[in-house]
């Protein structure tokens, strides 16, 4: 079994401090065997906020898969945001714009969501797809796959189209032929937990879980109480759990779980 921790947009310069505390205490208590971060990990993307996030991934366990999120990308400064948008990500988090993570179980792979010319939307292009399936492609079937991005790839209820992330419906025919199992992703400030087969219907029938996590540490909640994952796997069995700190004194809590099992017609909740 492998227990990953799947946070997103933590959101420095504009974070509840206590909250961060609790944040760090609750996964460090947790032990994961990964840690996966979907993007905004700042407001404005300005140094000091990369600063706080730099220190912030330092107190917590590794390794790591983290990926950049539209606040990543400067908002304010046009120079930047269109000649090197991911340069203070690059200096303070990481160069590595497609973190890759493998063991006997388990192989996760990130990529980058956010673009210069949106502000808040996301696309995923072609040369990300192939590096995806190159990756992806030569495991074993045995292993789960999971794919990150900070922009989801499907909605819960309520929420406009404009949100999933741009040229999903043609690239995700693409990433399933590696057999992607799970998708994490963030930005909504609200988690879900989807089954791609209700959007996407191919005829090859595979289906993957999409999970989204909310909003790990920023004051700009949206109805719902700060919060991160964990997911146990066990192939054919995946169990997400959501923890989540209403109260900064006590601490995140169990929410709720899930558990879901794997068949010959997708993913199936228990």
């Amino acid at each position: 079994m492998r227990r990953i921790v799947h946070l997103s947009d933590i959101h420095f310069g504009r974070t509840d401090r206590a909250i961060v505390g609790r944040l760090v205490e609750a996964i460090t208590e947790l032990e994961p065997h990964l840690l996966v971060v979907s993007g905004d990990l700042t407001q404005r993307a300005r140094k000091k906020q990369f600063a706080e996030a730099r220190e912030f991934l330092a107190k917590l366990p590794y390794p790591q898969i983290v990926v950049p999120g539209n606040h990543d990308v400067p908002l304010y400064n046009i120079f930047k945001r269109f000649l090197d948008p991911l340069d203070n990500y690059k200096e303070f988090i990481s160069r590595d714009l497609y973190p890759f993570f493998v063991d006997e179980e388990v192989a996760v792979i990130g990529i980058n969501t956010a673009r210069s010319l949106t502000v808040k939307g996301g696309r995923v292009n072609d040369e990300q797809v192939e590096t995806i399936r190159k990756r992806l492609d030569p495991l074993d079937e045995d292993l789960m796959k999971i794919v990150v991005t900070h922009h989801p790839f499907d909605l819960p209820g309520g929420y406009d189209e404009d949100e999933i992330v741009g040229r999903a419906d043609e690239v995700m025919p693409k990433i399933a032929k590696c057999g992607a199992d799970i998708f994490l992703s963030g930005h909504l400030h609200v988690s879900s937990v989807t089954n791609s087969a209700h959007r996407y219907r191919l005829d090859s029938g595979w289906a993957a879980l999409i999970i989204q996590a909310g909003t790990a540490a920023s004051t700009r909640g949206r109805g719902e109480a700060n919060s991160f994952n964990l997911i146990e796997t066990d192939r054919p069995f995946i169990t997400v759990k959501r923890y989540e700190c209403s109260i900064p004194p006590n601490g995140f809590l169990l929410a709720t779980s899930e558990q879901f099992t794997q068949t010959e017609r997708g993913w199936s909740r228990m």
